[in-house]
């Protein structure tokens, strides 16, 4: 109970002073881990996150927070810039693959005591950047539009995109047979983002052109307009999950969608959904720090070598091939592969895998190396953002 009322005791001081916060190199996200760290150690002490009840009511706050997430950051994106704005596709085609198999490879390579489906799930799970670590710069107008605009489409599809790989390798390292992995892979992946895509556009579609006309006809009110986004949101994610489609694709086209037909609905969109994912988001952190104080004492030298290559290395060599050839600016393409911070993506396909295969042998590696990276992702992208992101505007002002 004392680590609840901890929480909220955070919580409501950091409302009180989140304007004085926005100001400074710290994040939300920053805050609420440490304070579960600090709860964790002197109140809460080691937790299994592989026993339910845990794992299954982290997994289920930190999915629901995420679709949140994507699904209010998809619907602030223009459709008709996308059509011009070629980024996303290299950062989501080149970069994703890049980014793969680098931090597939160099997981093999650090952590010998690993089978390469161990390794491989490691690479997976860290690949996904994360949205709502991206804020800070994702909502900087004074940063590139097209920038901005990259980041986030980026940081919206590519764990869905990650998920066909993960069950790939999960299915690799479960089956005694394994007859034919090329011909599974294609059908996961055409299955997770085909039905995904569909799923999203149909629920946004339908979902939205409904509020509208119940908004035009006087039959909502403000309040319940927001609720209404709020239920398509996890409606697209389940709808799709339910039907062999990635949920996470589902809900960030589905934001998309909404975006588009109720772009002349005036601004009451998604106000409710984004406070409630801010609230599950910082809960998600807050339990997270909660087991990372439980795991400090196990982190050992190669654990924080590959984190700090995942944040760095693994992915600005990606971001920045990828975007090799366009016009961006080597000014721009170093600060688009800084900012993918690891974050709730990664979270939450690691409680998938975890879910999905019941123990394995690389297990507590795979723990540590997933969680020891996002905090270190939470606490450099926090105090990086707002420093470089004035560095980053000051360098390109003048240039085309």
């Amino acid at each position: 109970m004392i680590e609840i009322l901890l929480f909220l005791l955070i919580l409501l001081l950091v409302a009180l002073i989140s304007r004085k916060i926005d100001n400074l190199p710290l994040s939300p996200q920053m805050i609420f881990i440490f304070a579960g760290i600090i709860t964790g150690w002197f109140f809460t002490g080691v937790v299994d996150i592989r026993e339910p009840p845990l794992s299954n009511i982290v997994l289920l706050i930190a999915e629901i927070a995420l679709v949140l997430v994507l699904f209010t950051d998809a619907s602030r994106v223009k459709l008709e810039d996308l059509k011009t704005n070629h980024l996303p596709r290299r950062l989501l085609s080149i970069g994703l693959i890049s980014t793969l198999a680098l931090g597939i490879s160099l997981a093999a390579l650090i952590f010998t005591n690993l089978s390469f489906w161990e390794a491989a799930i490691i690479g997976v799970v860290l690949a996904p950047t994360d949205a709502a670590l991206g804020q800070i710069v994702v909502k900087n107008k004074k940063i590139p539009e097209k920038i901005r605009e990259a980041l986030e489409v980026e940081s919206g599809l590519n764990d869905g995109l990650a998920v066909p790989f993960l069950l790939l390798f999960i299915s690799l390292g479960l089956a005694e047979e394994f007859f034919s992995p090329a011909g599974y892979f294609i059908e996961i992946a055409l299955a997770q983002i085909g039905l995904g895509a569909l799923v999203g556009i149909m629920v946004g579609f339908t979902g939205s052109k409904l509020v509208v006309t119940s908004q035009s006809r006087g039959w909502i009110n403000r309040e319940y307009q927001r609720i209404a986004y709020l239920a398509l949101a996890i409606l697209s994610f389940i709808l799709a999950d339910e039907i062999g489609g990635s949920g996470f694709i589902a809900a960030f086209v589905g934001g998309l969608t909404t975006g588009y037909v109720t772009r002349d609905a005036g601004k009451a969109l998604l106000d409710f959904a984004e406070a409630e994912g801010q609230f599950l988001n910082l809960t998600v952190f807050y339990i997270l720090g909660i087991i990372i104080a439980g795991l400090i004492s196990f982190i050992t030298l190669e654990i924080i070598f590959y984190a700090v290559l995942s944040l760095t290395v693994i992915r600005m060599v990606p971001v920045v091939l990828s975007l090799m050839g366009s016009e961006v600016s080597w000014e721009s393409a170093l600060f688009m592969g800084w900012f993918g911070p690891r974050g709730l993506a990664s979270i939450v396909l690691a409680f998938i895998a975890l879910e999905s295969v019941e123990s394995f042998p690389g297990q507590d590696t795979f723990i540590l190396a997933v969680f020891i990276t996002v905090l270190f992702s939470v606490v450099a992208h926090g105090i990086t953002a707002l420093p470089l992101s004035r560095r980053y505007v000051e360098k390109i002002r003048g240039k085309p």
